[in-house]
């Protein structure tokens, strides 16, 4: 047993020794492959750069750093680095690579203007007396590929500004053959149409103060001029073309880009109606906006047809109607009692110049009898006419850059009768543009379709439904009315069905009028404070100093091609100033369009 035991020992010795081995060689072996603690914090310090988690990052910074260097102005110092290399996104490639306490991280970096860049940080550490192993840091660790010293910095400059077209391909601006190759102080642009071009067109300059962080984080040069309005604006990107320049590490380049111009830019814009609008308008404060209903494209714009915000008064009865017919609390028969005012909350609204209305809701509309419409606001209630009001536009951002806001209270904040049936009338807070009253036109003339108002020639696809067929089709026979025997018949064209909403929109209340009279418009609207009779009155200068004149209108009214809106300024009552103005722009763009 004794020997057995020991032949068994020796032949086990052999296998424990060379275990002790292995042992002791994987211990040797581990411990020289091992990360380093410097590899490890060079790598998280790195991937907090790349998700911009700059208190991660100033954890791992040095105290005697932290000290000289507060947080706020590390993290500025990183965002600035960042926005001059136009940086979009980066990523860690491989790992950490060094010799003694110096370690190296390769990134990539994908920026704006110089495309993809590949570079490496390089970090010296210490052991830090509060413990641990940390990065000795510098502004020259703000961005990979500097060197000790040396700081990020960039030239930049801009293409020629590229030239803007109009649907037919003629020039509506470009700009002047000796303009500054870089865009620096490029504030004039040439067009054919003259004065004419100017309120489409809009205006180049220097950048506003809103908008320069974001275009310095684009590449676009501190000194450059951009778009400040009007097609200048809303193409400014495209117009632009690509920014080119060096990337500066010190005096050591790190990138290079060359700047390229865009080519010529095809918008919306018609010659012939655009300088039919501007001569409409002639000198008058207003706006003009002349639009496809199908496609939303923008033919024209005349004045401030795109940020002119007033109350549009009547017009605003084209969503009131559309609220009531598509609660089927009223169809185009239903009859109404003829008055001369209504009473809401104790205060009575008179109809223009106190005459007697009713009858049909298509009579009512036709003629725009207050007294039937601010009643039935209050019946179709706040919480449905604001959602009708906004699913044709209202309190939502046009989709054009430089184009106002129209907007009415939230449901919640009409309060009352009084309040009610003013805004049913578009009175009280309701502010709208021109652009916004031809939108709600041209879905009424799509069919219930609300196109997306767009100077972009290609052709659009078909816009959300803000109402239905059969209720955008009880709207333009109504529409059709106003011109054919109501408050429109100025806008009337000799063998074209023309379908339109005249408003006339208060702008103060009566007692701040001199005369006696109400304040109320001569076309139908009152404030939600007048109750004296106005007749005798509408021919005084003050009552049309106090008003805003308004005609929205599509044709032919059956097979709908042009739709205009037109919105003068104090300037009386809408049938009998901004209707004839509508009229002369349709006859113009239908001729056009031919």
């Amino acid at each position: 047993m004794t020997e057995s035991r020991n032949q068994r020992l020796q032949r086990a010795r052999p296998v424990l020794v060379l275990a002790v081995v292995a042992f002791a060689v994987g211990a040797i072996f581990g411990a020289q492959h091992s990360t380093p603690a410097s590899y490890t914090l060079a790598e998280e310090f790195v991937s907090a750069w790349t998700h911009h988690n700059y208190a991660e990052m100033y954890a791992d910074i040095s105290s005697s750093s932290q000290r000289s260097t507060p947080v706020s102005n590390f993290a500025n110092n990183y965002k600035e680095a960042l926005s001059t290399a136009t940086a979009t996104r980066s990523k860690i490639i491989g790992k950490a690579t060094g010799k003694g306490d110096q370690v190296t991280v390769h990134v990539h970096v994908n920026t704006r203007l110089f495309g993809n860049l590949s570079l490496a940080f390089t970090f010296t550490t210490v052991q830090d007396p509060t413990g641990g192993t940390r990065i000795v840091w510098s502004r020259s660790l703000t961005f990979p590929g500097l060197q000790p010293g040396a700081l990020l910095s960039r030239h930049t400059s801009l293409p020629r500004r590229a030239t803007l077209l109009a649907r037919d391909g003629s020039v509506l601006a470009e700009s002047p053959s000796g303009a500054n190759p870089v865009g620096a102080g490029e504030s004039t642009r040439n067009s054919p149409l003259g004065v004419a071009a100017e309120a489409v067109v809009g205006s180049v300059g220097p950048a506003p103060a809103s908008r320069r962080q974001a275009l310095e984080e684009q590449g676009v040069p501190a000194e450059a001029s951009v778009g400040l309005s009007g097609l200048e604006l809303a193409f400014d990107a495209r117009l632009r073309g690509t920014p080119g320049g060096e990337l500066l590490a010190g005096h050591r380049l790190l990138a290079y880009a060359a700047p390229h111009a865009a080519p010529p830019l095809h918008t919306s814009i018609s010659p012939a109606i655009q300088q039919a609008a501007v001569t409409a308008l002639g000198d008058q404060l207003g706006g003009i906006v002349v639009m496809q209903p199908a496609s939303g494209q923008i033919l024209a714009v005349a004045g401030i047809g795109l940020d002119g915000l007033q109350p549009p008064g009547s017009t605003f009865k084209m969503v009131t109607t559309t609220g009531v017919l598509s609660a089927k609390l009223a169809n185009r028969h239903t009859v109404f009692p003829y008055a001369t005012s209504a009473t809401l909350d104790g205060v009575k609204l008179s109809n223009a110049h106190g005459e007697e209305c009713g009858g049909s809701l298509e009579l009512a509309f036709a003629v725009s009898c207050n007294s039937v419409f601010s009643p039935l606001g209050v019946k179709l209630g706040s919480t449905r006419l604001v959602a009708t009001a906004e699913s044709l536009g209202f309190n939502h951002q046009p989709p054009i850059a430089g184009a106002a806001e129209s907007t009415l209270p939230h449901a919640s904040e009409i309060q009352g009768e009084l309040d009610l049936g003013s805004t049913a009338i578009g009175q009280g807070e309701v502010l709208a543009t021109p652009l916004e009253m031809g939108t709600i036109a041209a879905t009424i003339a799509d069919g219930g379709h609300r196109p997306s108002p767009s100077f972009n020639l290609s052709k659009a696809s078909a816009g959300p439904t803000a109402m239905s067929e059969p209720v955008a089709h009880t709207m333009r026979r109504l529409m059709i009315a106003v011109v054919r025997e109501g408050t429109g018949t100025a806008a009337a064209i000799p063998g074209v069905t023309v379908a339109g909403k005249t408003g006339t929109a208060e702008l103060k209340g009566s007692a701040e009028l001199k005369s006696s009279c109400s304040s109320a418009a001569s076309e139908a609207n009152s404030s939600a404070t007048s109750s004296t009779n106005t007749e005798g009155c509408q021919d005084s200068e003050e009552e049309a100093a106090n008003t805003d004149a308004w005609f929205a209108a599509f044709a032919p009214a059956q097979r709908p091609r042009i739709v205009v809106c037109v919105m003068l300024v104090k300037d009386g009552a809408g049938g009998d100033t901004a209707a004839p103005v509508a009229r002369e722009v349709i006859e113009a763009a239908l001729k056009a369009e031919h």
